[in-house]
């Protein structure tokens, strides 16, 4: 995929409509069932790509629309891991809520596609746009995990690392022009990503050529506490010695300077710009003022505007007008830097 100047995209997950199912901060429930919600679930990812496209968005997804989780629609299908048989865990640095999470049983090897595959094809069908498709890193499917057969997180991490490997080269055969690695836990443990998340973000790359991004996600748009005293500064250099193509960060609602992105050299940067979650709109000139500070740092034809996360978790208007708002910003920076 050609980068443009200062293009558009969003991280992954679109609103769902209402007669599709119910969507809360960590659960989805959906309305229809069997032949129905198959169908139901291929019109509305039409629908998300062609409003996508509507709204000017260069690099569209499939929304996410499928997902129950975002680790587990591609995890979930590989030996090792019981997504059905759920144990209690306490997940994220200084949090102190405890979920159900799926259990790491056993060698984690991979059988065959993930849905994500099927999702992808089914995207490149619907749309002439470039398409990115979305995949949890290792660090985040162990932290979300409950970890019974691995002595060594290390260990555990390459296993994942390889079984998503064979899960992007499938993608990328598919025809994905965008792939993109979430991995809020890295934003949390720095220490885990220099011994060893690092080295398993590279190993899910090998033979990859499709522009690669990570996703440093502090996001969580539902409403949870925000974590920001884990910095980029503190993070990006380790990054930086690996073989990503570039970095998904959060400046929509975080505290932090955009001139930190220097550390970022020539890579692609998804620059979140806009508020993903339940607030008021933004005009355009306020968007347009915080890309302009990463571009004191930036080449305009590496940045790519989009919200800080998903837009799963609010409505439909709302996100198609936070949308409109950045894409309007793009084109009034773009007209700055002809």
């Amino acid at each position: 995929m050609q980068m443009q100047k200062l293009m558009t995209s969003h991280t992954g997950s679109f609103p769902r409509p209402k007669w599709l199912g119910e969507t809360r901060r960590s659960s989805i429930t959906f309305t229809l069932s069997g032949e129905a919600l198959q169908e139901g679930l291929d019109d509305a990812v039409v629908m998300a790509l062609r409003e996508q496209s509507e709204l000017g968005i260069d690099i569209v997804t499939d929304g996410e629309l499928r997902r129950t989780s975002f680790i587990f629609h591609v995890a979930g299908v590989w030996d090792g891991i019981n997504a059905n048989d759920l144990a209690p865990k306490t997940i994220f640095r200084n949090r102190a809520a405890t979920h159900l999470v799926p259990r790491i049983t056993g060698k984690i090897k991979r059988r065959g596609p993930s849905p994500a595959v099927a999702d992808t094809l089914f995207a490149k069908r619907h749309t002439d746009k470039p398409v990115k498709m979305q995949v949890p890193g290792p660090m985040t499917v162990i932290d979300s995990s409950l970890n019974e057969a691995y002595d060594n997180e290390a260990d555990c991490a390459m296993d994942i690392a390889a079984a998503l490997n064979a899960e992007l080269r499938d993608l990328q055969a598919a025809g994905c022009d965008m792939i993109q690695i979430d991995e809020p836990a890295m934003t949390r443990y720095h220490d885990k990503t220099r011994d060893y998340g690092a080295a398993a973000l590279d190993r899910c790359i090998e033979g990859i050529t499709v522009p690669t991004i990570v996703h440093l996600c502090y996001g969580y748009p539902g409403g949870d506490a925000r974590q920001y005293q884990y910095e980029y500064a503190g993070l990006l250099p380790t990054l930086t010695e690996t073989k990503i193509g570039g970095f998904t960060v959060e400046f929509g609602r975080s505290p932090f300077d955009p001139s930190v992105l220097k550390l970022c050299g020539d890579r692609i940067v998804l620059f979140g710009c806009v508020d993903p979650g339940d607030t008021p709109v933004e005009e355009p000139q306020a968007i347009a003022s915080r890309v302009r500070g990463a571009l004191t740092v930036l080449d305009p034809h590496q940045v790519v505007l989009t919200p800080d996360c998903g837009l799963v978790t609010i409505s439909r208007p709302l996100a198609h007008a936070k949308l409109a708002a950045m894409v309007k910003a793009a084109e009034m920076l773009r007209a700055d830097f002809k």
